[in-house]
C-alpha cells in the first residue's frame, strides 16, 4: 500500500521528489517556526524510504503538500516497532481529519513490512491531540518524560516551559481499543492536578484507586496569555504524572471536556 485517495481528493503517498521533500521542510517552518531545532531535514526523509520508514505526504488536487507524516523503523525490546517522529498539518488544510488519515496511512504501511507496533511522543496539555491519540487512534500512553526534548526548542508551539510527553503505544498488527471519553469517568474521582490555585504544589497524592489530572482546554491560549497560570499548571500536572505512573496507575480515560478544562483518568493498574 503506497497511495491513498481520500474521497476529498486528497492524495497520501510517499515523498518522490527533492522538490516534495524541500517542500516538507518548509511545511515544518510553517508549523514549529523556522528556528525549530529539531526540524528533518530533505536527505533523511530521502534515507527513511529506503530503509523501511515512512516519509509521506497528503496532496491536494493541485498537488500542494498540504500534510506530512514522518517516522523510522527499528527494532525495541526485540519486536520491530516504528517511531512516528513528526505530524504535520498545513493550517489551510485543517479540519478536515487529515492528521487522523496520515496515521492510519502510516500505520498501513508499517503493518506491509511487519511492526509490531507503532510509538510516538505528545505534550499532555495539548488536549485536541490527547483526543485524537487516546479516543479515537486508540493509542495507550506508556510512559511520561519530562523535558524529553530539552528545555528550548525554539518553536513557538512549545514556548518556553519545557518539553514534557507522553510516549504512547499503537499496535499494528492487532486492533487498537479507543480510551473511554465519558464525563461519568470523573464521578468521585480526587482531582490531584490542575491549576495551584485548585492543586498546589505540596498537595498530597492521594493513594485512591482512580485519580484526576485536568489540564486546560486550550492551553495555546494559557501559554499565551499567562506563562505564570501556565507554568502552574506544568508544574502540578508534572508531579502528579511522575507520581502516578510509577505507581502502578495507567491512563485509563481521556474526557475531552467539550469546551472546559479536560481530564485524564487515572487508574491502579497493578502493585509495584
Amino acid at each position: 500500500m503506497q497511495n491513498v485517495t481520500l474521497e476529498s481528493g486528497i492524495v497520501i503517498r510517499p515523498l518522490e521528489t527533492h522538490a516534495e521533500r524541500t517542500a516538507a521542510v518548509l511545511l515544518q517552518d510553517e508549523t514549529w517556526g523556522r528556528d525549530f531545532s529539531e526540524k528533518i531535514p530533505a536527505i533523511m526523509m530521502l534515507v527513511a524510504e529506503k530503509t523501511g520508514g515512512v516519509a509521506a505526504g497528503a496532496f491536494g488536487r493541485d498537488g500542494a503538500l498540504l500534510g506530512l507524516v514522518f517516522g523510522i523503523t527499528g527494532v525495541r525490546d526485540g519486536d520491530l516497532i516504528h517511531w512516528s517522529d513528526l505530524l504535520a498539518v498545513h493550517p489551510a488544510a485543517r479540519g478536515q481529519h487529515l492528521g487522523e488519515a496520515l496515521k492510519r496511512y502510516q500505520r498501513e504501511r508499517c503493518r506491509d513490512v511487519g511492526v509490531q507496533r507503532m510509538h510516538w511522543t505528545y505534550d499532555p496539555f495539548v488536549a485536541l491531540n490527547a483526543h485524537l491519540n487516546l479516543n479515537v487512534l486508540g493509542a495507550r500512553v506508556v510512559e511520561f518524560v519530562p523535558d524529553m526534548y530539552g528545555t528550548e526548542t525554539r518553536s513557538r508551539l512549545h514556548g518556553s516551559l519545557g518539553t514534557d510527553r507522553f510516549v504512547v503505544a499503537w499496535p499494528v498488527q492487532a486492533a487498537p481499543v479507543p480510551l473511554p471519553a465519558d464525563q461519568a469517568r470523573l464521578v468521585g474521582a480526587p482531582v490531584v492536578g490542575g491549576s495551584l490555585a485548585d492543586c498546589p504544589s505540596d498537595m498530597l497524592l492521594p493513594q485512591a484507586p482512580v485519580v484526576t489530572v485536568r489540564v486546560p482546554h486550550d492551553y495555546s491560549t494559557v501559554l499565551a496569555g499567562d506563562l505564570e497560570r501556565a507554568r502552574a499548571w506544568r508544574v502540578s500536572a508534572r508531579r502528579a504524572f511522575q507520581h502516578y505512573l510509577s505507581s502502578g496507575y495507567e491512563v485509563s480515560a481521556f474526557v475531552p471536556g467539550d469546551g472546559a478544562d479536560a481530564s485524564y483518568v487515572l487508574s491502579r493498574s497493578r502493585t509495584t
